[in-house]
């Protein structure tokens, strides 16, 4: 049997990134600071969240919904950010249950780098749409992840669901 190749060039910058991120470093803190929300694919604002697209995604639909403060564990975090991230867990689940009709999601977060934090410093969700069948050979053999959806066409479906939402 030959090997498949299969080429990803865009995973390369996630590779050689360092991955011990904090403070100004911190790309979710950049997000937050920045301005360019379609470039970074921050599909939503609010009081105390922010929400991405998770650009290395693990199904179709990946958002990370963070707090707004740099902050690495649930102790550090105040009850009205708690909740804020959780109601925008809600809101998320909700708005892509309309757009992409998922039959179940992931959701959880990984505390600390033992754990599979990618990004220790600035705890986040991870919300994962998921749908019967979406683990398929290409997971089990060839350990890749087949994406359906560019980043873009995800999140101006995403923007477009949650104007509708809103107004």
């Amino acid at each position: 049997m030959s090997q498949e190749i299969l080429w990803a060039p865009w995973r390369l910058q996630y590779i050689k990134k360092p991955k011990d991120q904090a403070g100004p470093d911190c790309f979710l803190c950049r997000y937050i600071q920045g301005g360019n929300d379609a470039e970074n694919f921050v599909v939503a604002r609010s009081e105390k969240t922010i929400t991405v697209l998770n650009r290395y995604p693990y199904n179709n639909g990946h958002l990370l919904i963070a707090p707004l403060s740099h902050k690495a564990g649930f102790d550090e975090l105040d009850d009205a950010e708690m909740l804020g991230c959780m109601q925008t867990v809600q809101q998320m689940t909700s708005a892509m249950q309309r757009c992409l009709a998922p039959e179940g999601f992931n959701i959880g977060l990984n505390l600390g780098k033992v754990a599979g934090a990618g990004l220790p410093g600035h705890l986040h969700w991870h919300v994962v749409p998921r749908w019967s069948g979406d683990t398929n050979f290409m997971t089990v053999v060839s350990d890749a992840t087949v994406i359906p959806q560019s980043l873009q066409a995800l999140y101006d479906l995403l923007k477009e669901t949650l104007a509708q939402v809103a107004s």
